[in-house]
């Protein structure tokens, strides 16, 4: 296998060199959020890491060995959804989700959805 090194160029190339059953995992994390983030939303890598841009960095996910994240980069959103999170670990400005299961869509939307009144849209 060839090594890896340096920060990927997009979410595409990050994607692949997550292995499964993660990269399956945030292929539906990536999808939901593109459903609900106006078209004007940029996909990149801040920090190394998966990133929706709009009006600055809106929402970012990444996989680590035993976890996925997802960085909702408000903690007014984490808290408006402590209730629903209860079943995933959260810390200040991280809800972890396992590698093989993906945040709950409906849930996910409502968070990015959130997010983006936040942003003022």
């Amino acid at each position: 296998m060839a090594k890896r090194s340096g920060v990927p160029k997009d979410m595409d190339e990050y994607l692949a060199r997550v292995p499964e059953p993660a990269r399956s995992t945030l292929n539906k994390v990536r999808a939901a959020i593109r459903s609900v983030v106006p078209a004007e939303a940029a996909e990149a890598i801040s920090y190394g890491i998966p990133t929706f841009k709009y009006k600055g960095n809106l929402v970012a996910f990444a996989a680590f060995s035993k976890h996925c994240s997802l960085f909702p980069m408000s903690y007014a959103v984490i808290d408006a959804f402590k209730k629903d999170l209860e079943d995933f670990t959260v810390s200040k400005g991280t809800i972890r989700f396992p590698l093989d299961k993906a945040l709950p869509a409906g849930l996910l939307k409502r968070m990015v959805k959130l997010r983006l009144a936040e942003k003022g849209r």
